[in-house]
């Protein structure tokens, strides 16, 4: 039975866009249609877990989540076939990670000690190439990727929320009040990262680069829901926020300064200056109030939280290695260039 007595389709959610493949193609006419997917069995098993197909299709899923789409019907988001071929996709993606994954730490204090002290070498670095020799097509490039992630900044986070308890809980609320604001409108982070876009003459409309993002970006946005949806997966949500609170503050330090090298403008350059001492502050609390609670109140999902950090950061480099691999070739990073400002 419907919840409501007439359907509701999203009118403020993003645009629909266009398969790529067989199962991202299956949920977009189920989507316009309002039919159930229609695939062939076995499609998922035999999908790149990491590909643009199935990765695309299990953000179109998750979205339903968030804003949803334009013209789509808001209880779709419930939709007993929708989330059956989202399980099976989640099962897939789940198991390549832990295979991927399976030498990876297993204590908090491994799997954040890489991550507390600066690299010597830096040459991989993302951030830092952009600190450096970045040019202004390639912070556009990486400004309309991110926008996907940062126009939801916080929001599969907060999902953590009710299911933690005492000083995990209290500290993570703080820290997602200062995302969210602290109660002004204009301090919201997402609202920072679409004045950065103005800046850099993009489209600061939610979700409005989805076309353009390819898998590893995707797949970077799709962990942290996947995360978030399950409350079975606390640990690993919680892993993956630390994750970005302890190495946001160095790298926003290296973006702001590429953002000011390269003249991108001046809320271009806020948006990270803003995180370098935010950042600085949340690292803290993240590590030893959050993950602190949580080990307090449920010590056997240590191994969690240490998964969630090495899956963040396995995806995160994986994303580091396409966009600079395009860069260095002099070729557009995104599935199809953005047009010039």
């Amino acid at each position: 039975m419907s919840l409501s007595s007439t359907k509701v389709a999203s009118a403020a959610g993003p645009r629909l866009v266009e398969g790529c493949g067989e199962l991202s193609r299956a949920v977009t006419e189920a989507l316009r249609s309002g039919g159930p997917p229609v695939y062939a069995t076995g499609s998922v098993l035999k999908a790149d877990p990491w590909g643009e197909d199935l990765q695309l299709a299990l953000y179109l899923l998750y979205e339903l989540h968030y804003r949803g789409f334009d013209g789509v019907d808001d209880e779709r988001e419930w939709d007993p076939e929708l989330l059956r071929l989202r399980q099976s996709m989640e099962t897939r993606v789940l198991h390549a990670l832990r295979t991927e994954l399976s030498d990876a730490p297993r204590t908090v204090e491994e799997a954040f000690a890489p991550l507390l002290v600066e690299p010597v070498d830096l040459s991989g670095s993302l951030s830092h190439h952009l600190e450096t020799g970045g040019e202004l097509w390639q912070l556009r490039e990486y400004a309309a990727l991110r926008s996907l992630y940062h126009l939801k900044e916080a929001d599969p986070h907060a999902w953590v929320i009710p299911r933690l308890t005492g000083r995990a809980k209290a500290a993570m609320v703080a820290i997602e009040y200062d995302e969210f604001g602290a109660g002004r409108a204009d301090r919201i982070h997402a609202r920072l990262f679409a004045d950065l876009m103005v800046d850099l003459e993009l489209d600061p409309r939610y979700g409005r680069y989805l076309d353009r993002a390819p898998a590893p970006l995707l797949a970077t946005v799709n962990l942290m829901s996947l995360f978030g949806l399950h409350r079975a997966l606390r640990g690993a949500l919680v892993g993956h926020f630390a994750c970005v609170e302890v190495t946001s503050s160095p790298g926003s330090r290296r973006l702001a300064k590429a953002m000011r090298r390269c003249g991108a403008g001046p809320s271009a350059e806020h948006f990270y200056a803003e995180h370098v001492e935010a950042d600085a502050v949340h690292e803290q609390v993240v590590r030893h109030e959050v993950i602190g609670g949580l080990l307090a109140d449920e010590p056997d999902l240590e191994a969690d939280i240490a998964f969630g950090c090495a899956a963040t950061v396995l995806l995160e480099d994986r994303l580091a290695t396409h966009l600079r691999k395009a860069w260095d070739q002099g070729r557009s990073a995104l599935r199809s260039p953005l047009p010039g400002p």
